[in-house]
C-alpha cells in the first residue's frame, strides 16, 4: 500500500506542477497578445495620419505653393512667352518629288 500512495503523491506532484507550468504559460501568452494588440491598433493610428496628411499634401494648392517656393515656378504669362518661328522640315536630297 505505501508504494500506492507513493506513485500517487509523484502523481499529484507532477500534475500540480503542470497545472502552474500551464497557468504561468497562459499569463504569458495573455500579456503577448495584449502587447501585439497595443502595437496593432497604435500602427492602424499611425496609418491614419499618415493617410491624411498625404492626402493634405497632394491638394492642388499644396502642390502649387511648392512649385512656386522650391522650383521656383510661376504662370505663364504674355510678357514672359515667346513665340518662335520653326522653319519648315527641310526636303532630304536625293528624295524623289
Amino acid at each position: 500500500m505505501g508504494r500506492w500512495n507513493l506513485i500517487l503523491l509523484l502523481a499529484v506532484l507532477f500534475s500540480g506542477t503542470a497545472l502552474v507550468r500551464s497557468a504561468y504559460d497562459a499569463r504569458l501568452l495573455f500579456t503577448e497578445l495584449d502587447r501585439a494588440q497595443a502595437e496593432g491598433r497604435r500602427l492602424e493610428a499611425d496609418g491614419q495620419r499618415l493617410q491624411a496628411e498625404r492626402h493634405a499634401q497632394a491638394t492642388n494648392l499644396r502642390v502649387e505653393q511648392v512649385a512656386r517656393e522650391r522650383l521656383r515656378m510661376h504662370a505663364i504669362t504674355p510678357a514672359l512667352s515667346q513665340e518662335l518661328d520653326t522653319p519648315p522640315p527641310a526636303a532630304k536630297p536625293g528624295a524623289s518629288q
